[in-house]
């Protein structure tokens, strides 16, 4: 008979503390933002904390960088939106980790985004952005973030290597097959590596059923963290993108996005064959996303007096689909056994074999 008080005792009070915490939220996120000149002025900060705990065996997966097979990656991400009226917005995130990609490296803090958005029309037709922002290629992107994203890391596409190098050209065919047992993960190239932080310009909108968006930036979506910074590659081979989707109904989206431009970094030029450059040797990415979000499942059963039990079921099927196609252009050797050669590799690494 004492159980039953006892329970009810510790429910009050974590129901209590939950409403205290909740009090505790709600003063410190207004603390956090910040209106001038009658609200059309408005700035917030908040932020994410990450804890991520990983057990694999030798060699990591993906894009993780670490020579221990458990690695604990901790991280804080703070966001700062700020909006002048209803015409410009502001963003920027900062992040403080173990690096861009998980890794057993020492912290460090980094400016990861920043960019003005300026939107002229109030229908959304056109929107103009300049700064350091993710690409608008495919159709994760838009929740890559970990409070959206619905998997722990990036999908294949995003972040398991190719036999692609952007430091350096590949000496013969052999290279594609051999150059991934002699050299570190790192040395390679993914088709889009993660988000792809770039610097640059873009366009974006809606018309109807359709939205657009078409992006230069400085590096191409197989350039790694370091070159996105306008600061370490410049815009002497910029990297233009563009992805055109279709929006039928609430539950289908279509997209299809294309990206073409120099994916060598300035270090390879030493490499390359005699009388040629950087700006000859292009990646050419072609994707096509589809997306679908059905309802939601739920299943419950009532019994009312004298009569029989019934039933009532929701369903939910929810399924993301995302297809993408990439063609590296134009490299350094050109024959037909170097054709093979990458192809076989690629897919026998990206199927883990």
């Amino acid at each position: 008979m004492k159980l039953l008080p006892t329970l009810s005792f510790c429910l009050l009070v974590c129901t209590v503390r939950a409403v205290e915490v909740d009090d505790l939220l709600d003063r410190l996120d207004t603390a956090l933002t910040l209106a001038a000149f009658q609200d059309n002025l408005r700035a917030r900060l908040s932020g994410t904390i990450d804890l991520e705990a990983y057990h694999f065996q030798q060699p990591a997966p993906g894009l993780i960088d670490s020579k221990i097979d458990n690695l604990f990656n901790p991280r804080l991400t703070l966001f700062l939106d700020a909006q002048l009226g209803s015409k410009v917005y502001f963003f920027a995130q900062v992040r403080l980790d173990r690096g861009f990609d998980p890794s057993n490296h020492s912290a460090q803090i980094r400016l990861d985004e920043y960019a003005l958005r300026i939107t002229p029309w109030e229908d959304g037709r056109f929107t103009l952005q300049a700064g350091k922002f993710a690409t608008v290629i495919g159709n994760w992107i838009p929740r890559h973030l970990s409070w959206d994203n619905p998997f722990i890391n990036a999908p294949l596409i995003y972040e398991n290597v190719t036999p692609i190098q952007d430091k350096s050209a590949p000496a013969s065919p052999l290279y594609f097959i051999y150059g991934l047992f002699y050299n570190q993960k790192y040395a390679f190239n993914p088709v889009i590596w993660g988000p792809s932080y770039a610097s640059g310009v873009s366009v974006s909108g809606r018309l109807g059923q359709f939205d657009y968006a078409a992006e230069v930036k400085n590096a191409s979506l197989s350039s790694r963290p370091e070159s996105w910074n306008a600061t370490e590659i410049g815009f002497d081979n910029p990297t233009v993108s563009a992805r055109i989707g279709f929006r039928p109904n609430q539950m289908w989206n279509f997209g299809f996005s294309a990206s073409d431009g120099a994916y060598f970094r300035p270090e390879a030029m030493r490499t390359l064959p005699y009388g040629s450059d950087i700006g000859d040797y292009h990646e050419r990415v072609l994707g096509q996303d589809i997306s679908f979000a059905w309802h939601h499942l739920l299943r419950s059963a009532f019994r009312s007096p004298g009569r029989r039990r019934r039933r009532h079921i929701c369903l939910l099927f929810r399924s993301e689909i995302q297809i993408h196609s990439a063609v590296f252009r134009r490299g350094p050797l050109e024959p037909a056994i170097l054709r093979r050669c990458a192809r076989r590799i690629w897919r026998k690494y990206s199927l883990g074999q």
